[in-house]
């Protein structure tokens, strides 16, 4: 391979250096667009995750509160059924909350395997401007 550069003139080989780092940019940002959408999906899934997990708290609230509480009132006094069925009803809503935002900010949305591709690449043009 080291007697084909030598037999090429620096024009030629610069060009053909150009055109491989040029290749190579967009194979980086075909890699970065993979990559985000990756990201992107995932965060997606967790966004509904916790519009789901607030859609039930509060159906589950409608719901159950009233049952609960026509359920207790025949135990307890009915302000006292209502508050413990709120509650209960209201902890697990806020439970499924809590777990999605969790997830949400866990996930790293830095494209790390693009940055990583791009260093390399960098030391790569380095070596065969040497």
């Amino acid at each position: 391979m080291t007697e084909v550069k030598e037999h090429r003139s620096l024009s030629q080989l610069f060009t053909d250096l150009m055109n491989e780092a040029r290749t190579l940019l967009r194979q980086e940002v075909r890699l970065a667009k993979t990559e985000l959408t990756e990201k992107a999906s995932r965060v997606g899934k967790d966004i509904t995750s916790l519009a789901i997990g607030g859609a039930i708290a509060n159906a589950g609230l409608l719901a159950i509160v009233a049952a609960g509480v026509m359920g207790l009132a025949h135990v307890v006094p009915a302000w006292l059924a209502a508050l413990i069925v709120g509650l209960v009803v209201a902890g697990i809503g806020f439970g499924m909350i809590q777990q999605g935002r969790k997830n949400l900010t866990q996930e790293d949305l830095n494209p790390r395997k693009t940055v990583k591709s791009l260093e390399e690449d960098k030391q790569w043009v380095k070596e065969q401007l040497r």
